[in-house]
């Protein structure tokens, strides 16, 4: 996935499209920023945790900035946004978010929203980057009730 980011940074260096050029570098700089803080070589699923945390800065400030009415900002990372989703895996759809939560349910044995530890333990490898945890959460707290 690095090697597939690096090369697109090229490919956007020679089409001189800047917009791209720019969220591709602030996606290597923050691959490299992490890489050199923990003093090892992500791989593609660390790659993911990353541009997930990405995503997750750039809809807080969508929110924020429309909030302050600040359209043109709010613009511009939506853009952003988009580029960085290029790279995300498949996003799962709602069925199949929902069998494979009923699946870690009746494996761990959970029968209560205190237990949901338990379930988002063995939700978390299989849903990285293809699902939005804050909303598979509130499906699993909502099973759990039920």
């Amino acid at each position: 996935m690095k090697k597939r980011i690096l090369d697109d940074i090229k490919t956007a260096m020679r089409a001189k499209d800047k917009g791209r050029l720019g969220v591709l570098r602030l996606i290597s700089s923050a691959i490299k920023q992490r890489e050199v803080d923990e003093r090892i070589e992500l791989d593609d699923t660390q790659v993911i945790t990353v541009l997930e945390k990405m995503i997750k800065q750039r809809r807080d400030s969508i929110e924020q900035f429309t909030a302050a009415n600040r359209q043109e900002l709010a613009d511009i990372e939506k853009k952003e946004l988009e580029i960085i989703q290029t790279y995300m895996p498949k996003q799962l759809s709602d069925e199949e978010i929902s069998a494979l939560i009923d699946e870690a349910i009746a494996s761990s044995g959970a029968t209560s929203a205190k237990e949901m530890g338990k379930v988002i333990g063995i939700l978390r490898p299989k849903l990285l980057g293809k699902a939005d945890m804050g909303s598979v959460s509130s499906k699993i707290k909502q099973k759990l009730q039920d």
